[in-house]
């Protein structure tokens, strides 16, 4: 059977995405799960962190996020059986490419996948879900009359912290990129308090953020991605909230959340967040797979989910699935950051 790999170049060259033959082993391991692939995402590759946990080979494997049915278990696997619809995230030292037909993966890596929830739908949200939960639940612990602010409202890992943060009773103020996206977050049920643009002006941001909460600031900020100079020439980023911008809006005891992992603090940044008692947490959801230390938690997790998924609670945009036949070329728009995400249809 085929599945989707990538070929890392040299340290400037881009990685080219092939289509390579692959085969799985006749026996499965004890606690390994047989899974025919129904649908896979497609997110970015982040090829310095593989690096930096020591995962270096010439053909890494492509897609994880991954639904479908079933097949075969190993002898000690208890939580699944044949014909089970589930879903999961293969690990970051997987062998397998979602992409491929059947992948074996082990069962503590999956979930069950509700029925009414469409396999499309859950692989093409399922990171973003569990971003937007480790954000505002591992490190923000949020409770309800929380004022949190989501950054860049119109991302799909943005729109799962406001649905998830409203669920919970939180106050959420975001902001828009666009006319367009502007009018689409002012639409949104449950509402949001404020939707701040910053497409005109991103000097409105503090003195909206400090009217909508009588000058305390927010209790938690989640951004995806900053500015770390004042002059941005770059186009992707010119919309991105400088972190002293950030630091402002947050309250006392307040708690950003950050995407950004090159995030430089100097002095005067710190000082501020020493006299407003804050703190700032690095969002890494690949920490999940990544060890096994709490692997009970983020069962949980995914179980929550693809549970609010499924009652509506979480309601992610649609993506359009796209045949296999597009993949590579799909993943290479993916991997250029053109396109935020995609999910392919077995």
């Amino acid at each position: 059977m085929k599945g989707l790999f990538c070929r890392a170049g040299a340290t400037d060259a881009e990685p080219k995405f092939v289509i390579q033959e692959t085969t799985l082993p006749d026996v499965l391991t004890s606690y390994q799960v047989r899974v025919q692939v129904k649908a896979c995402g497609l997110s970015p590759l982040d090829l310095k962190l593989l690096s930096d946990v020591g995962i270096q080979r010439d053909l890494i494997p492509v897609g994880r996020e991954v639904a479908g049915v079933v097949l075969q278990v190993g002898p000690k696997v208890t939580f699944f059986q044949p014909e089970d619809e589930v879903v999961g995230i293969l690990p970051l030292d997987s062998t397998c490419s979602g992409l491929c037909d059947v992948v074996d993966i082990d069962e503590h890596y999956l979930v069950q996948k509700p029925e009414k929830l469409s396999s499309v739908c859950v692989a093409a949200a399922l990171r973003d879900g569990l971003s937007a939960y480790t954000a505002l639940h591992t490190h923000a612990r949020i409770a309800a009359g929380h004022t949190l602010l989501v950054m860049d409202g119109g991302s799909s890992f943005s729109l799962m912290c406001i649905q998830l943060a409203c669920y919970h009773g939180v106050k959420v103020l975001t902001t828009s990129h666009s006319p367009q996206q502007h009018t689409f977050l002012e639409q949104l049920r449950p509402s949001v308090a404020r939707v701040i643009p910053v497409y005109n002006n991103s000097s409105d941001l503090l003195p909206v953020v400090l009217e909508e909460t009588g000058g305390l600031g927010v209790d938690i900020v989640i951004d995806s991605g900053v500015r770390l100079q004042e002059e941005e020439e770059d186009e992707e980023k010119k919309f991105l909230p400088h972190k002293h911008d950030i630091i402002s809006v947050l309250g006392v005891g307040g708690h950003w959340v950050t995407s950004h992992q090159d995030l430089q603090l100097d002095p005067p940044d710190c000082r501020l967040l020493h006299l407003k008692s804050a703190s700032v947490s690095f969002l890494n959801p690949e920490v999940w797979t990544a060890s096994s230390a709490q692997q009970g938690r983020y069962l949980h997790i995914l179980k929550d989910i693809v549970e609010k998924m499924s009652t509506g609670v979480l309601r992610p945009q649609p993506e359009e699935a796209v045949p296999l036949y597009k993949a590579t070329v799909v993943m290479e728009t993916v991997q250029r950051h053109l396109k935020k995400k995609a999910v392919i249809q077995l």
